[in-house]
């Protein structure tokens, strides 16, 4: 199951670089702006480890009054220099702002932790630093970040209490659902943080460690990987956090490929603070980069008004607004939701009617599409990945399709599979996909979900219940929803012996479907 890593780790490393000279375009532009000046700064971390870093603060700070602190820890792989546009922005509006190189990147100290306790510690040593050497106030103090950095942030903000508000953009709260949903290893997103943190950084064993037991299947390290993770994960903490009562933002991206918004939205669910939860079109990172450049961009402008109000008590409105925010794949502006449980208020079943046995280890040609390129065509062209329903081989793929609507179908929120599986080898792995058909037949793809499963008795049927990746489109009127299973996907590892089948069945006293939760009409 190795023999993949090669390529996907060039291919990771190209699209790695792409982004190094990105932000480095990034940084470079507003560099020559003029004020507020950018002060370069070694901070001592945890241990004594240099972190690089940068300090903003506003135009005219003289010493005769506090400002609010906002702090961002960078991406995995991105210079310190990534948030130079958004830091120049917010000194402007009266901000002292603090970025730094997380440990094990670039220029920075130690080895890569993966936001492991050196790197909580690394986030309060540096607010340390600030409140000594910059006119930071002590009692307003934000953290933000886009991926890695929202991690950090999020963790940061359940182990010091100072933090009052954070905006984790495209980020994570359960490491191990991202990255190992349903016991499937999510290798080609694995296989960019691997490229990155290579190309970028020094890894530490463990992490590396960690990667080898992915990419090899390694059953019996299993429980270790999720033990690692979990410490790595806000959820873990999410009481303490609570406690401390910060101010959270969560945005992230229907198609993130690293970071998949099922986990993000769980995470919200468990918030009992100030709390705000915005889901866009896009890939991982990818709604947050035009603001990087310094763009227009909705998810900073929010970030911004998050922190005015948390940090400045500025009256501008964002406490009063509907704190689930959601942009459809297909089209229209932003829909406002009071929770997540009221998003698919309504669900319509689709029946997945009789018995179906595929052969497995056959990619059918239902796919989940591409890390990074396959989300994106769909957020700036929307054009998702596509399959001909009635050209997929039947022997590799199970299809079901409702009846044509009559009217629109607004899809939001987490559709469920639910089915009786049985299988004719101990271990296997599936992959679930709903599609949107058109008149033609094709079938455009709304959402998917992996599902790998071990030590089950061959022939014997079990129950399967899947939460597909949880998104936001529109099926026209006229068209259908088709559910499609099969065994291969290359976003994923799978766990198909040679020649291993499986039978899809609908007993009468317990039948198959799948649950879509549709917004009201």
């Amino acid at each position: 199951m190795g023999h993949g890593r090669t390529p996907l780790r060039t291919a990771a490393a190209g699209a790695v670089s792409a982004a190094l000279i990105a932000g480095t375009v990034v940084g470079l532009a507003p560099a020559a702006q003029a004020a507020p000046a950018v002060r370069f700064v070694d901070i001592a971390g945890d241990g004594g480890t240099v972190l690089k870093a940068n300090v903003l603060t506003p135009a005219g700070a003289d010493g005769t009054r506090d400002y609010p602190l906002v702090v961002l820890p960078t991406s995995w792989g991105l210079p310190q220099i990534e948030y130079l546009a958004q830091a120049q922005k917010l000194a402007d509006s009266g901000y002292v702002v603090l970025t730094y190189n997380v440990r094990g990147f670039w220029q920075s100290g130690g080895q890569i932790e993966v936001a492991g306790p050196p790197d909580i510690a690394d986030a309060s040593k540096v607010i340390d630093w600030a409140l000594a050497h910059t006119p930071a106030d002590p009692q307003r103090i934000g953290m933000a970040g886009v991926s890695y950095g929202a991690g950090i942030s999020l963790l940061a903000a359940a182990h010091d209490k100072r933090i009052k508000a954070v905006a984790a953009l495209s980020g994570w709260a359960d490491l191990i659902d991202s990255i190992y949903s349903g016991r499937t290893q999510h290798v080609q997103a694995a296989a960019v943080l691997d490229g990155a943190g290579t190309l970028t950084g020094r890894e530490s064993p463990e992490l590396r460690e960690i990667f080898d037991n992915l990419y090899a299947s390694d059953l019996s390290k299993e429980q270790q990987m999720i033990d690692w993770g979990r410490k790595r994960s806000a959820g873990t903490y999410v009481d303490q956090l609570n406690s401390n009562g910060a101010a959270v933002m969560l945005a992230n991206a229907w198609g993130d490929t690293v970071f998949p918004a099922n986990q993000y939205a769980g995470f919200y669910e468990k918030l009992t603070g100030p709390k705000r939860l915005e889901l866009r079109p896009g890939d991982h990172a990818t709604a947050e980069l035009t603001g990087l450049f310094g763009l227009p961009n909705d998810v900073w402008t929010d970030t911004e008004r998050w922190f005015d109000h948390y940090l400045r008590g500025a009256d501008n409105g964002i406490d009063r607004e509907q704190p689930v925010q959601l942009k459809s794949r297909s089209a229209g502006g932003y829909e406002g939701y009071p929770d997540w449980k009221s998003v698919g208020a309504t669900r319509r079943k689709v029946a997945l009617a009789g018995s179906t046995t595929i052969h497995a280890n056959v990619d059918s040609g239902a796919d989940g599409g591409i890390v990074f390129l396959s989300s994106i065509l769909d957020q700036v062209a929307q054009l998702p990945p596509i399959a001909s329903m009635p050209l997929l081989p039947r022997r590799w793929a199970a299809v079901w399709q409702s009846e044509r609507y009559g009217t629109a179908q607004r899809v939001r929120g987490t559709a469920r599979l639910h089915t009786t599986l049985t299988p004719t080898e101990e271990s296997g792995t599936l992959v679930a996909y709903l599609y949107d058909v058109g008149p033609l037949g094709i079938g455009k793809l709304v959402t998917h979900a992996p599902l790998s499963w071990h030590g089950r008795t061959p022939g014997e049927p079990f129950g399967v219940d899947l939460d597909l990746y949880s998104t936001a489109y529109d099926v026209p009127a006229g068209h259908r929803l088709a559910l499609v299973v099969d065994t291969v996907d290359p976003l994923y590892i799978e766990h198909n012996p040679s020649g291993a089948q499986l039978t899809f069945s609908s007993p009468s006293d317990d039948p198959s479907y799948v649950s879509v939760p549709l917004r009201e009409q």
